[in-house]
């Protein structure tokens, strides 16, 4: 693992960041109202469709993020293998705002601090010989950040009807969508910034395997007396299941170990990996009718697990407090190749693990013919039974409908029941979610191309095209 142990060893070191902060301070009135901005225009409609019963009518009233600016720290700038640039920094934000929503049936809700704190990546890349140099700034944080609200009107009934908890998680999801990885919210720098350029490839695939927990033990409880009674006759022992996930990405789930105070798994998934600095967290549970209970919580990295030889042995914790119980894990790291031989089942220890990966990039349409106002634009990619689509574009003023940009992303991993019947890819454009045009492309065409990229402005008739990329990799073992 030498080139690997190299690659995760390799850092410019941590710098501070007083330059940075300085020009955030000055800047910070303006960003102020570019956020309340987008929390207005992005935040609002998601709250009336993820929150339940009388708090989706949440609205905001007054929006005002405060005087105190974010400050960075930890910065680490260094190169990327897509000859871009990446800084690397902690942000640490104790805002004092002015915060109401409101909504009907319920009382106004006042926000007055905000504590938010994560590792923070921006990649500037493409890097191009014409000002402004950088053709794109991409943001995210390489974990799920930490959130506290302070409430004010509300603080009472936050407590009871658990506002502040169901606000708090919406707005961490609403960031998890948009800015935690693999998700970066883009920001173009050059407007002909080129997208194949500028999208940055998953790092490759971390093969987990949870193998076992020692010392599991019940929390501790209040108890009922009928519960005691039963306590004393029948002896409480956990039926444990393990919890796993990385980043935004979904979360994996072991099989339930009945009545073991020692559960032993030996159970695998494969997780995209987009930065190794990102956390494995683990969760075990303990199954229970009346609601599944927390048996203890770790972390580690994808960086140190495989700094520690691929195995390693996590200490847990029970609401924030140390505990005996203690979970064994073994990792393997795979690089994403372009060589069609790479591209086979013999890479899946099974028919559920990755052995490749299909990406696929949306960069824009060209040529729509009609009426701007009627113009409702979107992309549709068919594979199989796997389906995506992206954001549907409007016209505003400034922009140019006819040949609208979408810089989005799908990826697909590749699987022995994948590969096994591959077909083509339909690349289909919509108005107003009806298809207009579509193309095929199939996968062994994808194959065959060099690098395995089938990239083209693609004739969907009627004289538009779908500017899109296809490629494909297979999986080799890191060394």
């Amino acid at each position: 693992m030498a080139n690997l142990i190299d690659t995760l060893a390799a850092s410019g070191g941590a710098e501070p960041a007083g330059f940075i902060n300085d020009i955030v301070e000055q800047l910070w009135p303006n960003i102020c109202v570019a956020g309340a901005k987008i929390a207005k225009e992005v935040v609002e409609p998601i709250l009336a469709s993820t929150l339940p019963g009388p708090l989706s009518s949440l609205h905001f009233i007054k929006l005002d993020l405060g005087h105190v600016p974010v400050r960075f720290s930890n910065v680490d700038v260094h190169k990327t293998t897509t000859q871009g640039i990446k800084l690397d920094m902690d942000l640490d934000w104790k805002g004092v705002c002015d915060i109401e929503l409101d909504g009907n049936h319920i009382p106004k809700i006042g926000i007055e601090k905000v504590q938010l704190n994560g590792r923070l990546s921006i990649l500037l890349c493409p890097l191009t010989n014409i000002i402004p140099l950088i053709g794109a700034a991409q943001v995210a944080f390489i974990n799920p950040p930490s959130l506290k609200l302070d409430f004010t009107d509300a603080a009472n009934i936050a407590d009871c009807f658990m506002i502040n908890k169901v606000v708090r998680n919406t707005i961490l999801g609403i960031i998890s969508s948009m800015a935690v990885l693999p998700n970066r919210f883009l920001v173009k720098l050059d407007s002909n910034n080129d997208y194949f350029k500028t999208y940055q490839p998953r790092q490759g695939i971390l093969r987990l395997t949870v193998e076992k927990a020692t010392s599991i033990s019940a929390p501790t409880k209040k108890k009922s007396g009928a519960s005691r009674l039963l306590a004393k006759i029948v002896k409480d022992v956990p039926d444990c299941y393990v919890k796993v996930k990385i980043g935004a990405e979904e979360e994996w789930r072991t099989s339930i170990q009945k009545n073991n105070h020692e559960p032993v798994w030996n159970e695998t998934h494969d997780f995209l990996v987009a930065d190794y600095e990102q956390v494995i967290s683990v969760d075990i549970q303990d199954e229970d009718l009346g609601g599944d209970d927390d048996m203890g919580v770790g972390y580690t990295t994808v960086r140190d697990i495989l700094l520690k030889g691929g195995s390693q042995e996590l200490g847990l914790s029970h609401k924030d407090m140390p505990i005996d119980a203690r979970l064994t894990m073994h990792a393997k790291f795979y690089n994403f190749v372009a060589e069609p031989q790479l591209l086979s089942t013999q890479n899946s220890g099974s028919q559920d693990q990755i052995c490749g990966l299909v990406t696929i990039l949306i960069a824009s349409v060209l040529g729509l013919q009609g009426q701007r106002d009627e113009l409702n634009p979107s992309v549709q990619v068919t594979w199989g039974a796997k389906k995506f689509v992206t954001t549907a574009q409007t016209y505003t003023p400034g922009m140019d409908i006819f040949n609208p940009a979408f810089d989005q992303a799908f990826t697909i991993p590749l699987t022995a029941d994948v590969l096994a019947n591959p077909g083509s890819f339909k690349i289909s454009l919509l108005n107003k979610k009806v298809e207009t045009g579509s193309v095929e492309v199939g996968f062994q065409d994808v194959i065959g191309a060099p690098g395995m990229v089938r990239e083209d402005s693609f004739d969907v008739g009627g004289g538009a095209a779908v500017r899109a990329s296809i490629s494909a990799y297979g999986i080799q073992l890191a060394q």
